[in-house]
This record gives structure tokens, C-alpha cells and sequence, in this order.
């Protein structure tokens, strides 16, 4: 087969994350020729902050049992049970949390690497590692990929879905948005042994006067070692000039709640940079023939950063909104639209509240404290564990 013939398809996933990965799940028994494309070859790292927050678990378990399941099992080397949350104030008041539903932490590299594994397991989808895309072409009547590695055969479907990250060529191609830093945060994150007084099931969340709309993290992924970073609002960033490489080094060495605990601590590789783009904006999440999940669709919770239960959640909605187009063959606009106000009545109204929340929070330092201070109350803390969950 001539390189320049395209190889076709019903639906053309882009990304292998959590998104993609739970829409080729889903997709199961569609009866839908699926191909799920990513540029990296599996397992990979993907730079994170590695919370699995307990909804990405439900999730699939709704979808079926035996994903979560398996799921556990195949992660269960590369995991911590995370119970307990605790939070720190900038004055260094403190209240923990006991989480009821289930949670875990885990490498990126692990979690990932098993979501393509159920991929595998039980699904037709044929899965292209290596397959880095450089352009999306659309028409009225299908869409094209095509990769930078010009040995590799051109991929057409009716349909893409752009599971493709923060910086997602699909989203650039076929829904473009301008990047808004009041609604982007960027973080730093690096793996730690050795670490003292930190349970591995607990995770730790401090909150500083300096940088409020944001935090410093120290979350346990087991087996002794700890993802370690910092996160604030890239406006921010942008506006005082931070170095979050630098803040993250001072933090572990001068503040008061850190500087102990990482005496002794060792580093594990280098300190690794990434994006996240908020939820909560007004950002589209369609085009000509394309649908956007995940961190693509903007999906990251404000208050707590973390986007991979959103990402699921998508990733299913998605699937769901691809069956309706293939049977009712309606790939126009208006049909494409009613995913984006799926995702805003399921997902994004509640994270446009949070966001909203947060910023109120990073603008009145006594606010946070007063509210850490108060959580201690036994009512007052069930009001505000609803507010964060």
C-alpha cells in the first residue's frame, strides 16, 4: 500500500491517556472500526502530580466492573491506598481528612501503561504507538491524520477525538482557543525517597501566603518514594516572574512543615515541568468532525489540580455522543454541539464553580486560614469536604 493512501476507520482517538484510553472502552461494543493513536510507545512517563481521585475508579466501574478491577490488579505494584488527606494553612494550621471512597496514587507510567492494557484485553481497537500526529485535516464529510514520520500511511475516519493533552494538536487544529493564563496553571513535579513523618497514606497539601492561587504537594505513589511538587496560576507566574523550579528547592529546604521531612531525602531523576489547563472556561470542545476530552477539553479541577477522573468521565460522555452521530450519520455542528453541553451539565458548571471558589481564596490569605482553622469543627468540616471533593 502506497504511504499516501489512507488506512480507514470509523473513529481516530488521539491519545492514549486516561481519555482515550476510557473512550476506547466504552466504544466496546459499538461495533465501530476504532483506532487509538499516541505518539509515545507505552509504558511512558507522563508528568503529573499521579492522584487518581476516587470518581475515575467509579467510573469505570460503571462502565464495567472488570475495568476496575482489573485495573487494581494491574497497578497494585506501583500504588499507594490513600486514605487521609491533610492540609496545611499558610500560618500552619492544619486539618487532615478521612476519605471514605476508595483512592489511590500511582505512577503515570504504571496507571497509563494498565488503562492500555484493559485497552488490549478486551477491545477491538487497534492501538499505534509511535504514531506522532502533525496534521488534522477535516471536511464535511471525514478527517484525516497525518503523522511527522512521512513512512507511515495516512489515517481517515468520520470522526476524531482529540484525547491528546494540554497542548493538543487536534484542539489546535480544529478548535483552536487563545491560551488565558488566569485560567491555566503550570507546576513542577519531581520523585523523592527518603522522605520523613509522611505516612504513605496521606497526602499532603500546602498552602503558602506567597502563592496562593496554587500549592506545594507531597503525595506517597508507594514503595517508599513520593511525588514532590508545586503548582500556581500561570497569570502569576507570568506577572511576579516565578521560577517554580527554585520556589520548590527553597520550599523543601526553608519552610517550617517541609525542611525536615526532605533533610535526608534524595532525589529521584530530575524536576520536570508541565501545564494545566483549568476548568471552568468557556473553551470549545468541538470542530469540524472533532470532539475534545480530558485535559484537551480544559478539564482540570481548580481547586485540587488533578484531571484524570475528568478525564474519564469525558472519555466516556464522548463515546456516548459518537454512538448517537454514527446512528442517527449526523456529524454536522449542531449535533457535535450537544457533547459540549453534555460535559458543561455533568462536568464543567461544577468546575466554573470551584474556579470561582479559588480565586476567592488566593486573593484573602486569612481567608484560607480562617477556613483551615475552622475545618477542625466537626460541621464545618463536612461542609468543606463537600466543597473540595
Amino acid at each position: 500500500m502506497s504511504v499516501s493512501e489512507p488506512i480507514t476507520y470509523d473513529v481516530l482517538l488521539v491519545g492514549a491517556g486516561p481519555a482515550g484510553t476510557t473512550c476506547a472502552l466504552a466504544l466496546r461494543t459499538s461495533g465501530l472500526r476504532v483506532a487509538l493513536v499516541d505518539k509515545a510507545r507505552f509504558p511512558r512517563d507522563k508528568i503529573c502530580g499521579d492522584a487518581i481521585p476516587s470518581p475515575t475508579l467509579k467510573a469505570l466501574a460503571r462502565l464495567n466492573p472488570t475495568y476496575a478491577a482489573e485495573l487494581r490488579t494491574l497497578t497494585a505494584p506501583h500504588r499507594a491506598e490513600v486514605a487521609h488527606s491533610r492540609l496545611v494553612a499558610p500560618s500552619g494550621a492544619e486539618v487532615s481528612i478521612s476519605w471514605k471512597a476508595p483512592a489511590f496514587n500511582s505512577p503515570r507510567l504504571h496507571f497509563d501503561d494498565a488503562l492500555l492494557q484493559l485497552v488490549r484485553r478486551h477491545t477491538s481497537t487497534e492501538v499505534l504507538e509511535n504514531w506522532p500526529v502533525q496534521a488534522v485535516e477535516a471536511t464535511s464529510e471525514h478527517v484525516t491524520l497525518r503523522s511527522s514520520q512521512p513512512e507511515l500511511a495516512p489515517l481517515r475516519g468520520r470522526l476524531v477525538i482529540g484525547c491528546d493533552g494540554a497542548h493538543s494538536v487536534v484542539g489546535r487544529q480544529l478548535a483552536p482557543w487563545p491560551l488565558n493564563r488566569a485560567r491555566h496553571c503550570a507546576a513542577v513535579r519531581a520523585y523523592y525517597t527518603g522522605v520523613q513523618q509522611a505516612p504513605e497514606t496521606t497526602s499532603d497539601f500546602f498552602f503558602l501566603r506567597r502563592h496562593l492561587a496554587g500549592y506545594c504537594w507531597v503525595f506517597p505513589v508507594g514503595n517508599g518514594v513520593y511525588n514532590v511538587g508545586f503548582g500556581m496560576l500561570s497569570a502569576d507566574i507570568a506577572r511576579n516572574q516565578v521560577d517554580l523550579k527554585q520556589v520548590l528547592r527553597q520550599l523543601l529546604a526553608e519552610h517550617p512543615g517541609l525542611a525536615p521531612r526532605f533533610r535526608e531525602a534524595r532525589l529521584l531523576g530530575e524536576v520536570r515541568g508541565f501545564g494545566l489547563p483549568l476548568g471552568g472556561s468557556a473553551r470549545p470542545l468541538t470542530g469540524c468532525r472533532a470532539l475534545l476530552c480530558g485535559d484537551a477539553a480544559a478539564l482540570i479541577d481548580p481547586m485540587q489540580g488533578h484531571g484524570i477522573d475528568k478525564a474519564v468521565q469525558s472519555g466516556i460522555l464522548a463515546a456516548e455522543h459518537t454512538m448517537r452521530c454514527f446512528q442517527q450519520n449526523d456529524f454536522g455542528p449542531a449535533s457535535l454541539h450537544h457533547y459540549q453541553e453534555e460535559v458543561e451539565h455533568r462536568i464543567g458548571r461544577a468546575l466554573g464553580h470551584r474556579y470561582r471558589l479559588m480565586r476567592l481564596l488566593a486573593a484573602r490569605p486569612w481567608l484560607v486560614d480562617a477556613v483551615l482553622s475552622l475545618a477542625r469543627v466537626p460541621w464545618v468540616k463536612r461542609v468543606f469536604v463537600k466543597a473540595i471533593g
